[in-house]
């Protein structure tokens, strides 16, 4: 399966931690609040290496502290989003590791998804072709998820004789596709094709693949001209109700919505209306 290159967005200059950081295992690009990562190994449908796992941990930690950075794009190069762990650098290694060894790889893939949830930036996922792996739990990590009708999503651990419980998984699939439908990928490691994957609600919207990486990023600049603060809430209580009872959900809501309205966001939002205009909001 083949694409269109991945264009490079202009460059920014960020203010915060990652104005400085060079990646090495990827292509970070940033126009103006908005920053793309693109996963770029298209001779190889764009695997993850133990040193790409890093970067993308130490990017997404960096981000949590960034001001500049208002939201983030994930996309892949060559008309694929990423094929997972790479056969020959990731898997060969592991089979040849201790049970100690093992288990600091896999608490090293858990902490990606740990980075993805904890910065308060919207993650938009651009999803074209081949979404296999670590590289569906990508997808599944970030909070809003693009994808073409050629896209071919699958957690497909049981085909490799791995369980479906990887990267948490079985705590977040089930919440966005439900637990009967999640199950069944999970267990059988089928793919699911773009349209499915609408309809069951993996993806927020299908996009022709000339214009997916556009469109992801166009959600992602909208998103960034937002309240700042209060998207970091939101993406905040979104992540903590999960262990909440409904009673203790409304109780956090009221102290984060009181938050909010102490924010001069707020008092922008008022001011606007007042005045019959659209606020401008400055993320303080």
């Amino acid at each position: 399966m083949t694409g269109a290159p991945v264009p490079v967005a202009r460059s920014h200059a960020l203010a915060g931690p990652l104005a400085a950081y060079r990646a090495r295992h990827l292509r970070l690009a940033a126009d103006g609040a908005v920053a793309t990562l693109i996963l770029d190994r298209p001779e190889k449908k764009n695997p993850l290496t133990f040193e790409s796992y890093d970067e993308l941990v130490a990017i997404f930690a960096a981000g949590r502290h960034d001001a500049s950075v208002k939201a983030f794009v994930v996309t892949g190069a060559g008309g694929n989003f990423c094929s997972g762990g790479d056969v020959h650098e990731i898997i060969g290694p592991l089979v040849a590791m201790g049970t100690a060894e093992i288990l600091r790889f896999t608490e090293m893939t858990g902490e990606l998804v740990k980075a993805m949830r904890a910065c308060p930036q919207p993650i938009v996922a651009a999803i074209d072709g081949v979404c296999a792996g670590a590289g569906a739990i990508i997808a599944m990590a970030s909070d809003l998820r693009f994808g073409t009708e050629r896209a071919r999503i699958a957690f497909l651990f049981a085909r490799v004789g791995l369980a479906g419980c990887d990267m948490g998984a079985c705590a977040i699939l089930p919440r966005i596709i439900g637990q009967g439908r999640a199950a069944e990928l999970l267990l059988t490691g089928r793919s699911m094709a773009g349209e499915e994957a609408l309809r069951c609600g993996f993806l927020n919207r299908l996009v022709e693949p000339a214009a997916l990486l556009a469109e992801a990023q166009a959600l992602a600049r909208e998103l960034a001209t937002g309240p700042t603060f209060a998207h970091g809430l939101t993406k905040k209580m979104l992540h903590m109700e999960w262990a909440m009872g409904v009673d203790d959900a409304i109780e956090a809501e009221a102290v984060a919505q009181a938050l909010c309205m102490r924010t001069e966001d707020f008092a922008r939002a008022y001011r606007a209306f007042a005045a019959k205009q659209k606020p401008i909001f400055e993320g303080d």
